[in-house]
């Protein structure tokens, strides 16, 4: 099996029931020329990786990797000193093809000592890089990462060659400059969110050769969905007029809130280059307390003038790069219609624009009984009128009865989750939630202390 091909596939327990997708395939390297050794697969299950054993999987069918049981440990997974994820960190090396010698037998380079995991250099070895690689059970039951796909040449038009791992060597070897347009292309169909969670479980450095080989546009989407720290640490790592263009791509209110944790004199360089008519409204969110209405809104939502119809209105809400929040409701105000517009009139849902005919006013169906916020709203009432009026956004006006911008449910939840809500699922005695479906955790002294046998039943995908 290609490790590439096994990338974000459906794991599915022997009932049929999903239990997350494959994050990656781990393996641990050996001496010589022996070929690593597989350990399992780092799954992902509801944005949390665990790590299931390769003797549970069974194959893959349609499309799904099926395991043999269901029962699995939900620690997170932590990888190990002895332990290398091979698509975050084989994939993109560049390493050494050796070339036979004229005594060898079987294939070339295959001697002890010259082996992938002794890093020995061959003088008449090609470098190459690596593409994929394939992993294949043994006799004895094992499976062992066997074939290694690399690219002869730079760039995409390199002839592609499958070898044996013992005819390749250096990956014990550090690698700088790595790149990771493999790795990127194994997860290509990935959400923002999803990629987020791959990133936060690499190395630092494997951190920032993706975030070099994303597009501003793609990185602006990850870094949205990344910790805070996570989020500092990529952008330090570009170059200012890239990490200018990538605040650019972001929504102005997550660019805010970004350039909030950075030192002030650090904030002013990035926004000076950044256009002036995208730095603009950062500028004027970052004037707002973090946890006020100003600080946590967004100041790009539907705004409309109130002769605009219905049909305009739902045009405007099926734009794909709208979140459902932002999507509900549309704005309806006196020109000029960029935050901050003239005077706020009211707002239209969704659902009372799908009872409308097409060539109805906007004007006239606008809901004017919801009192706005103010910029300075505190987030707990900001959380209660949310609630109060069953509403997943509400407009925001300043003293001049402008509309501001916009508070979004997901904004306050943000706001109301823990800072590392990402990373785990604290319960309130400390210990680690399960998944809902699986077994407790069992008590202190368990025979598997690291987190790779069976604790619980793997739970059906909700």
């Amino acid at each position: 099996m290609y490790c590439r091909r096994l990338a974000g596939l459906l794991v599915l327990d022997p009932n049929g029931d999903q239990v997350g997708r494959v994050h990656d395939v781990i393996v641990t390297l050996r001496l010589g020329h022996e070929p690593p050794r597989v350990l399992g697969l780092a799954v992902e299950v509801q944005r949390r990786p665990i790590f299931v054993p390769i003797s549970r999987v069974t194959g893959v069918e349609s499309g799904a990797v099926v395991l043999s049981s269901a029962r699995l440990s939900w620690r997170r997974f932590a990888q190990r000193p002895n332990e290398t994820r091979v698509l975050a960190e084989l994939l993109d090396r560049r390493v050494t093809l050796l070339q036979p010698s004229a005594d060898s037998t079987g294939r070339g380079g295959g001697g002890a000592g010259t082996g992938a995991g002794s890093g020995a250099a061959s003088p008449a070895g090609r470098e190459v890089t690596v593409v994929d690689a394939a992993i294949e059970p043994t006799r004895t039951g094992d499976w062992v990462l066997d074939q290694v796909a690399v690219r002869v040449g730079r760039g995409r038009r390199g002839e592609v060659r499958t070898v044996g791992w013992d005819e390749v060597t250096g990956f014990s070897l550090p690698e700088e400059g790595q790149g990771a347009a493999n790795l990127l292309a194994a997860f290509e169909k990935l959400r923002p969110a999803d990629l987020a969670s791959l990133l936060h479980d690499l190395s630092r450095k494997r951190r920032a050769e993706v975030a070099a080989a994303l597009d501003d546009e793609r990185l602006a989407d990850v870094l949205e969905e990344l910790p805070e720290d996570e989020q500092v640490e990529l952008l330090g790592g570009l170059a200012a007029e890239r990490a200018a263009d990538v605040l650019e791509a972001m929504g102005p209110d997550d660019a805010a809130d970004l350039l909030g944790e950075l030192p002030a004199e650090e904030a002013e360089r990035l926004l000076r280059l950044m256009e002036p008519e995208e730095a603009a409204p950062v500028r004027r969110l970052l004037v707002y307390a973090d946890d006020t209405a100003g600080g946590m809104m967004t100041s790009e939502p539907v705004v409309l003038a109130p002769n605009a119809t219905v049909a305009e209105a739902l045009a405007r809400v099926r734009e794909p790069e709208l979140s459902p929040a932002l999507a509900a409701q549309v704005y309806v105000v006196r020109p000029p219609y960029e935050t901050p517009t003239g005077r706020y009139l009211g707002l239209a849902h969704f659902q009372r624009l799908l009872r409308e005919p097409p060539s109805t006013l906007v004007g006239g169906v606008i809901d004017v009984d919801i009192t706005p916020l103010r910029p300075d709203t505190p987030l707990p009432e900001v959380t209660r009128h949310l609630a109060s009026y069953n509403l997943v956004a509400a407009p925001v006006l300043d003293d001049a009865g402008r509309l501001v911008g916009v508070v979004t449910v997901d904004d306050v939840l943000d706001h109301l989750l823990p800072s590392d809500w990402r990373e785990s699922q604290p319960t309130p005695d400390g210990e680690e939630e399960m998944p809902p479906g699986a077994m407790s955790a069992p008590p202190a002294g368990d025979p598997d202390p690291g987190g790779r046998g069976e604790v619980g039943t793997a739970p059906a995908a909700t």
